[in-house]
This record gives C-alpha cells, sequence and structure tokens, in this order.
C-alpha cells in the first residue's frame, strides 16, 4: 500500500465554512475517483482532520489528509489523470498558505 499523505495551512483570511467545504470536498474523492478500467472507486482508505498536535511543530499546517492507494499506477492516475482529483485541485487557487504533500510505503526505509 502507498501512503499519500496531503497537508494544508488554509489562508487564515478564509472563512470557516469555504475551508469545510474545501475539506469535504477532498473527502468527497474518496468515492468520487474511479479507475479508468473497472469504474470503482480505487482509494483504498482516507482519513483526515484538522491537526492538533500538542507539541507545537506543526508550521502552520492546519489540516491533514491521508489516502491509500493498492499500487504505484492508481497513484499515478490519480495525481495526473483522474479528472475528479484534477478538478479538485483548480478550486485551492487562492485558499492555501502553505501545502506539503509526502509519500510512502509502509515498511520501506
Amino acid at each position: 500500500m502507498i501512503n499519500h499523505i496531503v497537508q494544508f495551512q488554509f489562508k487564515a483570511s478564509l472563512a470557516p465554512e469555504k475551508v469545510q467545504e474545501t475539506c469535504a470536498h477532498l473527502v468527497s474523492l474518496k468515492d468520487k475517483c474511479l479507475h479508468p478500467t473497472t469504474h470503482q472507486p480505487y482509494i483504498k482508505s482516507f482519513k483526515a482532520g484538522k491537526q492538533d498536535s500538542p507539541e507545537g511543530n506543526n508550521n502552520g499546517i492546519t489540516h491533514v489528509f491521508v489516502m491509500e492507494f493498492g499500487s504505484d499506477q492508481d497513484r499515478e492516475y490519480y495525481l495526473t489523470k483522474d479528472p475528479a482529483h484534477l478538478g479538485f485541485v483548480k478550486t485551492l487557487d487562492g485558499l492555501i498558505e502553505k501545502s506539503q504533500v509526502v509519500d510512502f510505503t509502509e515498511g520501506v526505509f
């Protein structure tokens, strides 16, 4: 499994309703992103929430989204071709102060 972790710092001027709407849109991709041949959802799991670490080391990150993909090919399709994901990315203009994305395969060091 490939873990894909997306972290956002929303702009401070953004209305809380817009933050909530944007988060809900991203979470909805679990069901909206369909495999190009099976036409079934291919994101294996999706977890999301507001950053709440007490360590004070979040560097401004406010929200975290963790997706699991079953293969490199699924992740590549999601990142470069999936119309639902690419459409979502277009909605982020002007909303995000900072973003960070990291991926890992469990057990590979």
